[in-house]
Order: structure tokens, then sequence, then C-alpha cells
């Protein structure tokens, strides 16, 4: 953690921050947004594979949700990061990103990172690549969901970003 960063605690979120998670998301203007209850139910259910940043009222300024793929036990797919905009720029989303990764692994045994990002999201492609090369990890890139599957009209692809294996600091 950085000394801007030193204000800061990050931690499991609590249902209780669904609804922080929700407005940070929705602010963002780049993700998707889902459901205010859709937040509350990832804090619940997969609060052991994301992570929340506090400020010093313990406040939520950002977060990373994340589960472990069913059909992957090794694999955690990344589903959503978020900065509030007052904490941006200080490398919080790579220190959420690092510190989720090293508690699953260690925990979890997991070897590989997933993410989708839309081409369009140059942050997110910035933060993934970079997450790679910091664990010398390989990535792949490859169109995970095209833009004919979204039934809500105009949509980007998806390219699902896969990193791993992780190295053993990362573990």
């Amino acid at each position: 953690m950085t000394a801007a960063q030193a204000d800061l605690q990050i931690d499991r979120p609590r249902v209780a921050d669904g609804a922080a998670l929700w407005r940070i998301a929705r602010d963002s203007k780049v993700l998707d947004l889902n459901s205010s209850y859709s937040y509350l139910l990832w804090c619940r259910d997969f609060a052991a594979t994301s992570a929340v940043a506090r400020d010093e009222r313990g406040e939520p300024v950002g977060f990373v949700t994340g589960y472990v793929r069913p059909d992957r036990p090794d694999t955690l797919l990344v589903w959503q990061v978020a900065v509030d905009e007052a904490y941006r720029g200080r490398r919080l989303a790579a220190t959420l990103l690092d510190g989720l990764a090293a508690r699953t692994v260690a925990e979890r045994g997991l070897t590989t990172l997933e993410t989708t990002i839309s081409p369009d999201n140059t942050a997110s492609q910035r933060l993934f690549t970079s997450f790679a090369e910091r664990h010398g990890a390989r990535l792949e890139r490859e169109v995970l969901f095209d833009t004919g599957l979204f039934p809500d009209g105009p949509h980007e692809p998806e390219v699902l970003y896969r990193i791993g294996p992780l190295p053993a600091g990362a573990r």
C-alpha cells in the first residue's frame, strides 16, 4: 500500500456495503450497472472472493467483486472493479486487485485470474495488463461474448482476459 492509501483499510465486503458498492458502480459510468439487490447478494454470498477499500470512517470507496468459477475451481473470475471518483489516481484498483488475488490464491490455491473487458474500457485493460506484468504471468485474450449475444441493444463484445499461472509469490 502506498502512502496515498495509508488512510484506507482493505477487507471483505459486508451486506451493509451493498448500497455503497451499487453507488460506486453507478457513478463509474463505465460499468454495466446491476440491480441494487445483486450488490447486496454479492456482499453476502461472494464476500470471500471480493474486496472493499474503506476510508477513515469505514465507508466503502472502492471494490473488486469476484467468484470462483464452478467448472474451474482454480480460477477467480473478477466481475467488477470500481473506485469512487474522489479516490482515483492512487493505484487503489491495483492494490485491491493484488490483495484479492493474494488472499484467494493463499486461501483457495487458485492459479488463474479471469475477467472480461469491453474494447472501450482502456482503464481496465491497463489494470489487468499491468497486473499480469507485475506477477510475471501470461496474459491471453479472446472474445468471450460477441456483440450479437446481448439482447438489450448495442453492446460491445466482452473480451476474456485470462492471466496465469499466478506465481508462488501471489499464492
